[in-house]
């Protein structure tokens, strides 16, 4: 927990407050004038702080309204002589969270701090909250029965007893930041913030004023000072998305944080400590990205303590009807839609589409058809799901458009070309239908008999 800053010129008040304070379980600094708060509160990061309104040289007002310069949340509790209640009320509509009258009631004096850095936590809770607006709430559960994914799973429970540093790998969509909140909450670290950075989607010059704040005056505009995610992360968990875009001008600084537990925040002086678990996530390859030296060797094995590796939904099997199903479940509760199910030809569909998209793209796409279902069922058209394309590999030599032949007549090129694509949709057709020809020939809209030839033709029989 961060300080509670006395500001105090008489030497016997400040010593008997000071001691109060320790009882009262809040760590003190003292500064004896207003000069020296005003010194500290630039400086550094306070609970709150509690002040004379009568000090020598800069009244505690002054300390006030750096105080809130510095840091606008931050709570302020003057102590006023008797008589000073004029002043105090100026002080509150200048930003100050109460006062206290002397000589001091010390019960009185704990009321206000307990509700001051109730007030502060609340205040920075609230910030998170909105930051974290599109979270779902409670445990975070992770669906699947596939081996992998059950591997991965055991993994992070193992790794989240730890303090250890996590990187998750896998493809865009595949969960990751699902995984990263459930190695916080499985954790000693649970009851304080989880804060996410995406890496790469704040613009370069800016990442490292999101990741360790600034100091007010750091740079042109900054007029207050900003706590950055590390200082809001304290004694949680920070999570650092797309890790492979951090740059490099910042990656050492990270690396610092992760082996000391330290860092300055942009434009200051002031060494920070900070008790952080970190986590981060890639979709791309690290380790190609070390020798291309975009990405520092020492920061990656900093980083990569535990590696949990989360496979593409394409290669999960059955867990797309899964988690079909329990996307659906929860639209079903937020659309007021009780009997959506989905029909056999869409779980089909859903078995057979590549989900380039992962996770991400099947929740969207029963979102999607939720939203849209006039009655109750959800067919395969309902799901809107691409055509699908053949992939490189399934291409034959030459259809590429760099490297197409085009020698012979029109009839000869037009021929291979519409062979290779009646070849691609007729597997595509048999692999949704599982191989059953009768119905793929329906898909198709062709005959039987013509769904025979052409697989004999292409030589499909296997």
């Amino acid at each position: 927990m961060e300080p509670v800053l006395l500001v105090e010129d008489k030497a016997e008040l400040r010593a008997m407050l000071h001691k109060a304070l320790d009882r009262f379980g809040y760590a003190v600094e003292e500064a004896p004038d207003g000069e020296a708060a005003i010194e500290k509160v630039r400086s550094r990061r306070y609970l709150l702080v509690l002040s004379d309104l009568k000090l020598p040289g800069h009244s505690g007002l002054d300390v006030l309204r750096e105080a809130k310069r510095a840091e606008p949340a931050l709570p302020f509790i003057l102590i006023t002589a008797y008589g000073s209640v004029e002043d105090a009320v100026t002080a509150m509509k200048e930003g100050a969270f109460d006062f206290i009258q002397k000589p001091v009631d010390l019960d009185h004096l704990k009321l206000l701090l307990d509700r001051a850095a109730g007030q502060q936590e609340l205040l920075r809770e609230n910030l998170l909250l909105r930051e974290e607006y599109a979270a779902r709430y409670g445990f975070p559960r992770i669906v699947g029965e596939h081996p992998a994914m059950k591997e991965a799973s055991q993994m992070t429970q193992r790794a989240a007893a730890t303090d250890s540093t996590v990187l998750l790998l896998g493809e865009s969509g595949t969960g990751k930041e699902l995984f990263a909140r459930a190695i916080h909450h499985l954790s000693p670290r649970a009851e304080h913030p989880f804060v996410a950075l995406n890496c790469a989607a704040i613009p370069e010059g800016l990442v490292e004023n999101e990741l360790f704040g600034h100091e007010r005056g750091a740079y042109t505009g900054a007029g207050a000072r900003k706590i950055g995610k590390l200082e809001l992360a304290h004694r949680g968990t920070l999570f650092l998305d797309e890790i492979g875009e951090l740059p490099l001008s910042v990656q050492g600084k990270l690396l610092r944080v992760i082996e000391e537990r330290s860092f300055d925040r942009v434009g200051g002086t002031q060494q920070i400590d900070v008790s952080v678990r970190i986590v981060t996530a890639t979709n791309k390859d690290l380790r190609a990205a070390i020798a291309d030296k975009t990405f520092r060797e020492d920061l990656y094995f900093r980083i990569a303590t535990v590696p949990i590796t989360i496979p593409p939904l394409r290669d999960r099997g059955d867990d797309v009807l899964l988690l079909a199903e329990h996307f659906l479940a929860r639209f079903r509760r937020e659309f007021r839609k009780p009997s959506l199910a989905l029909t056999r030809d869409a779980c089909e569909r859903l078995q057979t589409y590549p989900w380039p998209g992962n996770v991400r793209e099947l929740q969207n796409a029963i979102e999607r058809a939720a939203i849209l279902a006039a009655g109750s069922e959800i067919d395969a058209g309902a799901l809107q799901l691409l055509a699908a394309k053949p992939a490189p590999s399934e291409l034959p030599q030459g259809m590429l458009a760099e490297q197409f032949l085009w020698d012979g007549p029109l009839e000869e090129v037009s021929q291979r070309a519409v062979a290779h694509v009646e070849r691609f949709k007729i597997q595509d057709a048999l692999r949704a239908s599982k191989w059953n020809k009768t119905r793929a020939a329906e898909k198709l809209g062709v005959s039987y008999k013509t769904l025979l030839h052409k697989i004999r033709t292409f030589g499909l029989e296997n």
